[in-house]
């Protein structure tokens, strides 16, 4: 009786070969681009303490209140939870390890992170996402930087159909005036909130001016707006990234619906959506949240930050791209005969020294069917070791891409192959595809 087949966990799923190429491509294209604007990697925990995120997110939001994955440690009961997002843990590690005490920091980080919703395309239970956060710099100007850098991006990426969408949310005590207004208006039409609305109305108010339902679209845009309750500060802020964008040739749209689902955002908020990915269409999304750092207690520090969805990117960059060819080996090492075989696991590791990518041979067989497998490869030489070559200290260096790689054997080598000194070999390999670069 055979075992029953256990399966991956719903929504959390393998990145298999043929697509984790495109997700070294962008991997590689966002480490670039965050090094040409001054940003340093940042390699943060998976687990974090659960309140970190109930005081960051805030617990009237919906990550707080139905997508952690939260447990207690059986060792100390300490309540833990699964990162569902990485502006807290940041905040955190910047606050513990004192690291804005003297200079801003541009950081940023890389790795999953855990929500429990309904997995659909382009929103998953462990999704991927890169952050980007600037501490210590409260102008406008690296408002507008950040945003300039998703602009570059996309072109880096060679993506098109994203818009920026952006706004402001003002400072806490704006915000609270609004706040109060809002509850007012809608208590005013409470027989028409639907289920979600009515239960946000005292909690979170804001956050039903981000609502889907049809049914408010009218409702929401006939309530009190948010930039009418702004102070002179914040307008000027808001202005003075609105002009680096201007400046800058950035297009943008002034969308007062966008609110985030975070609490800790003030002032600048903007998203990135692509008319490409349906109804999950937001590819990057950030803004200021200069509150957050005292909020964990810390000392009051200025911050602003965003983050990308990597697997949205990464299909519309298979889009763009249409197929990743994967970089072959150079070398694919063919032997057969115990001295050869011995000789070659040397060969392949000097090879390796001088910096040669080398597939070697493993399971045997005859030199037909190895020839056939260094075809199939994909790398444009064979190394073939026989002991023939073993004894005289050699061994045969064969191109496999400018000709068919016909069902070679011991006995059956072509004109093209040729006998190297093994001491010789790294050089010859590399003067063959220095040339082929060339041509």
């Amino acid at each position: 009786m055979s075992l029953p087949k256990i399966q991956s966990v719903r929504g959390m799923n393998d990145i298999l070969p043929d697509e984790a190429e495109f997700w070294d491509l962008f991997e590689e294209t966002i480490r670039r681009w965050l090094k040409s604007y001054g940003y340093r990697p940042l390699r943060l925990p998976i687990v974090e303490p659960t309140p970190l995120f109930k005081r960051a997110i805030g617990e009237a939001t919906d990550i707080v209140e139905k997508e952690m994955y939260s447990f207690i440690d059986s060792l100390n009961g300490e309540a833990l939870t699964l990162r569902p997002e990485g502006t807290a843990g940041c905040a955190r590690a910047l606050i513990q390890h004192n690291l804005a005490a003297q200079n801003a920091q541009r950081l940023y980080y890389f790795g999953p992170m855990f929500r429990h919703e309904r997995p659909q395309k382009g929103r998953y239970r462990q999704f991927h996402q890169v952050g980007v956060e600037a501490f210590g710099l409260s102008g406008p100007d690296v408002d507008a930087e950040q945003i300039l850098m998703g602009a570059r991006l996309w072109n880096d990426l060679g993506l098109e159909g994203i818009t920026l969408h952006l706004n402001t949310l003002g400072q806490p005590a704006e915000r609270a005036r609004h706040r109060a207004e809002l509850i007012a208006y809608f208590e005013q039409h409470r027989q028409q909130l639907d289920e979600d609305a009515e239960r946000r109305l005292y909690s979170n108010p804001l956050r039903i001016l981000d609502s889907k339902n049809p049914a408010l679209q009218a409702l929401i845009d006939a309530a009190p707006r948010l930039i009418d309750h702004l102070g002179e500060e914040s307008l000027t802020h808001f202005a003075g990234v609105q002009q680096v964008l201007c400046d800058s040739g950035v297009p943008f749209i002034l969308d007062p619906r966008l609110v985030r689902g975070l609490d800790y955002y003030n002032l600048t908020v903007f998203e990135w959506v692509s008319d490409r990915l349906g109804a999950q269409g937001t590819v990057c999304a950030g803004g200021r949240y200069d509150g957050l750092l005292q909020q964990l207690g810390g000392k009051p520090l200025a911050a602003c930050g965003f983050a990308m969805g990597v697997e949205r990117l990464v299909a519309l960059l298979r889009d763009a791209v249409g197929e990743v060819q994967a970089l072959p080996v150079d070398v694919y090492l063919v032997h057969q005969g115990e001295a050869a075989s011995r000789l070659a696991v040397r060969v392949a590791e000097n090879l390796r020294d001088n910096g040669i990518d080398v597939l070697f041979h493993c399971g045997g067989g005859n030199f037909k069917t190895q020839m056939k497998k260094a075809d199939a490869s994909g790398a444009p030489l064979a190394v073939i070791i026989g002991d023939d070559e073993a004894a005289l200290g050699e061994a045969s260096l064969k191109p496999l891409r400018s000709e068919p790689a016909a069902a070679n054997d011991a006995g059956d080598r072509q004109s093209s192959q040729r006998r190297v000194a093994v001491d010789r070999l790294a050089e010859a390999i590399t003067d063959y595809l220095f040339k082929q670069d060339d041509e």
